[in-house]
């Protein structure tokens, strides 16, 4: 398939706003964009958290560890691809639709902590989103380090939210003790 954008925007025009259009026009787009969580007018990475957990709750009882680990790993490699194409394709290097990252990066928290309840699975996505979109520490240098188009930039889509996911972790870990 061409990695050329919808025929409807002239080349360089950034995609501030994707619509169903865009989202169905690519493969890449259709995973970067979380199969549509990413389209939220209102925070579109609190919806692509959201619609991480639903997944997760959705594909617990049929994975076992090691198949969330292939899955984990897989959604990463596939990440990587759909947000390099996706990024390029509205032309902005990091948009905030773009929300594969907090897909993955959440299953990776939700699988490390598990088992928990309820309480904990919401204890686990408000300090989440509080470190993605606080970015300060590693999220910052993450973000600052790997911004840009090409797999350096897809990479750094995602490379920012796995270190929301190990702030997360440790949070949590320390709060267990």
């Amino acid at each position: 398939m061409p990695e050329t954008p919808s025929a409807e925007l002239p080349a360089g025009v950034p995609v501030s706003h994707p619509t169903w259009r865009f989202l169905l026009a690519h493969p890449a787009h259709f995973i970067a964009l979380g199969a549509g969580a990413g389209l939220s007018r209102f925070a579109p990475g609190t919806a692509g958290t959201l619609w991480a957990w639903v997944a997760f709750l959705l594909l617990e009882p049929l994975l076992t560890p090691p198949g969330w680990a292939l899955l984990i790993g897989a959604s990463t490699l596939v990440g990587w691809w759909a947000c390099t194409v996706t990024a390029r394709h509205m032309h902005i290097a990091d948009s905030g639709h773009i929300v594969w990252d907090e897909v993955v990066a959440f299953w990776l928290v939700l699988w490390l902590v598990s088992p928990t309840d309820f309480w904990g699975q919401l204890a686990a996505f408000l300090i989440f989103r509080l470190f993605d979109m606080v970015k300060v520490g590693p999220m910052a240098w993450a973000d600052q380090t790997f911004k840009g188009f090409g797999p350096r930039g897809g990479f750094g889509i995602l490379l920012d939210d796995f270190a929301a996911a190990f702030c997360t972790l440790i949070v949590i870990a320390l709060w267990r003790v």
